[in-house]
């Protein structure tokens, strides 16, 4: 498929900014089939069944931007992409650095810059970091919460780009279809017979890098981690045999899904890292009954999953209605309910 398939025009007003307040009083696009509702996110209930099972991505945001001085004074700042081993880490770096040079933080941190690394999508540092114990142990300290380029309002609470329910530190971007979900919302889900499972897939920086071909087969994903324990394994299974339905929140859930070992139709326990790259046409092994899903960038990676998993004329045709219908853009935007077409 070519590039351009995945296009759409969005005016720029309709970038959402800050998140909804209260977050569940978002809208809610629901797809049923080829019919679309127009609804609020906290009459999602609504539309699940006792039964149903919300598999949810539980990793949580790290302040990966770190803002340091060179030797001779100049200013850089440093991504944290992956993290390679011990206090040695992979990251993108903007100002000019070179290799064997030493970048402060403060009195107590600094890092020394080993090797330019040329990978699929640019330059890449390995650095490894001066600190007494972990870099981790001190990442709230020096750390900035990474935000998409596209949000240009200063978030002054980083919870906002929190999932109420992340618990596993290691994403640089939030998964941000979970976004809208409150505690109180978790609740009266669970209070209706539905249950919830918790997977993890670190989201990497792959979210912020745009697919530079135009034939969609040739752009490579970057890796991230994922983890699908023994009980969200065992959740998945037992609602799969008894024919209830998988309700996924988040493309980061599909790709963890996606990436998992899959024997006779049900799920194992298991992690890795995944490089899963799905696009139209895809034959999915996890049995989907539902997707909720954000609003998501043209040309995007994103925008492609979804496309594969409801069909990409339905989706160019809902985004088309949700511009008309004014609706929020991207990660602190409107989210979709889009239900299983062969049901």
């Amino acid at each position: 498929m070519r590039l351009s398939d995945f296009d759409y025009h969005l005016p720029k007003h309709m970038i959402a900014q800050q998140p909804a307040h209260p977050r569940d009083s978002s809208r809610l696009m629901i797809i049923d089939k080829h019919t679309i509702h127009h609804r609020s996110f906290n009459e999602l209930p609504e539309f699940l069944r006792p039964g149903d099972l919300v598999i949810l991505n539980e990793s949580r945001v790290i302040p990966a931007r770190l803002q340091g001085n060179k030797e001779t004074g100049g200013k850089v700042e440093v991504l944290l992409v992956k993290h390679l081993k011990e206090n040695k880490y992979e990251c993108l770096i903007k100002g000019r650095v070179k290799n064997g040079q030493t970048i402060k933080f403060n009195n107590e941190i600094t890092c020394t810059v080993e090797e330019r690394v040329n990978t699929n999508t640019g330059y890449r540092y390995n650095i490894r970091f001066k600190c007494q114990d972990t870099l981790m142990s001190h990442l709230h300290e020096i750390g900035i919460m990474p935000v998409p380029p596209y949000i240009k309002k200063q978030i002054n609470d980083s919870m906002q780009y929190q999932t109420v329910y992340s618990r596993q530190e290691g994403s640089i971007a939030a998964p941000t279809a979970g976004l809208h979900f409150t505690g109180t919302l978790l609740n009266n889900i669970k209070s209706a017979g539905i249950e919830l499972a918790f997977i993890i897939l670190h989201v990497g920086v792959g979210t912020f890098m745009p697919v530079r071909v135009e034939t969609v087969e040739d752009h490579v994903m970057e890796s991230e981690y994922y983890i699908i324990n023994k009980e969200a394994a065992d959740a998945i299974n037992n609602v799969i045999a008894s024919g209830g339905r998988l309700i996924v929140v988040g493309t980061t859930t599909i790709r963890a899904l996606e990436s998992a070992c899959w024997q006779d139709g049900m799920i194992q326990h298991s992690r890795g890292w995944s490089k899963k790259f799905i696009y139209p046409p895809y034959k999915f092994k996890t049995p989907i009954g539902a997707l909720i899903t954000n609003f998501h960038l043209p040309k995007s990676t994103l925008l492609m999953l979804i496309s594969a998993y409801a069909g990409r004329q339905v989706i160019l045709d809902a985004y088309q209605e949700a511009i008309d219908k004014g609706y929020r853009f991207y990660s602190f935007g409107d989210a979709m309910f889009i239900m299983n077409r062969e049901e």
